[in-house]
């Protein structure tokens, strides 16, 4: 089994100077009509040469009703409330080096207000003739932290948060569609979504904001200070079509696991390795899937599975019967074991708010486990051989493993294993055949996966191997 994951790459920075510019914007904000929060139906983009009306309507994004999903939103920075454009001192230049949010030579056009929340230093951006539907893509290379899906969302209604490190990260809101999944690796220009007006927004149009510590900073691209209500091409070239998510499982009855990955493309697919024979491909899914393997029949062998984040329907498949299953949040994780060691395997999710694993009994009953931060990424796994399915954790800015276990009279305590590099992706697998699941890592920048050789997930590293598959995200 292996967990959805992701490394935020981030560069160094190149710096610029620039000044803010009082240019008159090309649309005007106005406010929604009264309604239900988080209703924001499409509207039709506008006609060529005129564009939508766009903004953020006066119940404000970030201080409106919030659906519990809705984590990471912005805040403003201390003494900037009230503030109008005029009157705010500039930030620093960050360290991320971020590009716009759009596709290579667009040239959109970015505004504020005064009362624009959560701060007056977020962008609003609107593209001549019509935005909705239009691409979005991530203004610089990280991990997606928040996904928020669902078409009746207050605030910023559907909308993405990509963490930079460095304490930076950006925000994408009111999308029309989302088509990242919790835990992605993304590159400066891998597509996140698509503009649209959901959330408390008055027309089409996307919410953005870069934040340091979650406070809403000046927007910088290309090394440069965005002038507000002004308008510019975005260089925004390093587009990076697809990211793979790796796994691995016992697929074909022989004990030891074989690693795979699931490649987000059109259509969507689980890519096996085979030895001595071309790689086994199983179509299931589309691009915003999230991953799951797990023993659907009992027959010992992992079958193929996907949970789709907007719907919170997991997909199970058995050869070409497919079962249908809703569990969780839209945020959460995907994650499969034998929680009771018996027969088929179950599912569960593991939430990132309130760092939980949440199992699915075999009698539908849920068991709750707290472990790690809301920054780890889950990993499952028979830690101890005795046919359950334990969990674990994986640090990726520390490369560390914590494993979940038991001693013989049940009382459960953590092991922490450091293995890989920061910014793997962990893996998990009995590579072996033992009985035992080993731990291993996938580099994101190589495609190799490397496999932990030890006794027992506790005992010391021993033969390390490894093998490239998948495509590197570069």
């Amino acid at each position: 089994m292996a967990a959805v994951g992701a490394a935020a790459l981030v560069a160094a920075a190149v710096l610029g100077p620039s000044a803010y510019a009082d240019t008159q914007s090309h649309f005007t904000h106005q406010p929604s009509k009264p309604g239900k929060p988080g209703k924001g139906k499409p509207a039709k983009p506008g006609k060529p040469g005129k564009p939508d009306n766009a903004g953020d309507d006066d119940a404000h994004d970030a201080n409106g009703h919030h659906d519990p999903s809705a984590t990471n939103g912005g805040k403003s920075l201390p003494g900037d409330v009230g503030l109008n454009l005029a009157d705010l001192r500039p930030t620093a230049p960050p360290a991320t080096p971020y590009e716009m949010p759009f596709p290579c030579s667009e040239t959109w056009s970015g505004s504020t207000r005064s009362g624009h929340s959560p701060s007056v230093r977020a962008v609003d951006f609107n593209y001549p003739g019509g935005d909705l539907g239009k691409p979005v893509v991530s203004a610089a290379a990280g991990t997606v932290v928040t996904v928020v899906v669902g078409p009746n969302k207050p605030s910023y209604g559907q909308y993405v948060v990509v963490d930079h490190g460095n304490g930076e990260s950006s925000l994408y809101g009111h999308l029309d569609s989302v088509l990242v999944s919790l835990g992605q690796v993304v590159q400066t220009g891998t597509q996140l979504g698509t503009v649209g007006r959901t959330g408390n927004a008055s027309g089409p149009h996307l919410h953005f904001e870069e934040r340091v510590g979650g406070a809403v900073v000046d927007a910088w691209f290309h090394g440069s200070r965005f002038p507000m209500n002004s308008s510019q091409a975005s260089q925004n070239c390093g587009t990076v079509a697809v990211t793979d998510i790796p796994l691995a499982g016992d697929m074909y009855g022989g004990r030891s696991a074989e690693v795979m990955v699931y490649r987000k493309s059109r259509p969507a697919a689980f890519h096996i390795t085979r030895s001595g024979v071309k790689e086994r491909v199983i179509k299931l899914g589309v691009g915003s899937d999230q991953p799951v393997l797990g023993d659907w029949d009992g027959d010992g062998r992992v079958n193929p599975g996907v949970r789709q984040p907007s719907t919170r329907q997991f997909v199970l498949q058995v050869k070409r019967k497919k079962t249908m299953v809703r569990f969780g949040k839209p945020g959460d994780l995907p994650i499969a074991g034998n929680w009771d060691g018996t027969g088929a395997w179950e599912i569960g999710v593991r939430r990132s708010s309130s760092a939980k694993f949440i199992l699915r009994m075999s009698d539908g009953s849920k068991q709750k486990v707290a472990l790690g931060d809301a920054n780890d990424l889950p990993v499952t796994g028979d830690w101890d051989g005795n046919g359950v399915t334990d969990l674990g954790v994986y640090d990726q800015a520390t490369a560390t493993f914590t494993l979940l276990a038991k001693d013989p009279m049940g009382t459960p305590f953590t092991i922490a294993i450091q293995f890989g590099a920061p910014g793997d992706v962990p893996v998990t697998g009995d590579w072996d055949g033992n009985g035992l699941t080993d731990l291993g890592v996938w580099s994101p920048v190589t495609a190799i996966f490397t496999k932990r050789g030890a006794v027992a997930p506790a005992g010391a590293t021993g033969r390390v191997k490894k093998l490239q598959f998948g495509r590197a995200a570069g």
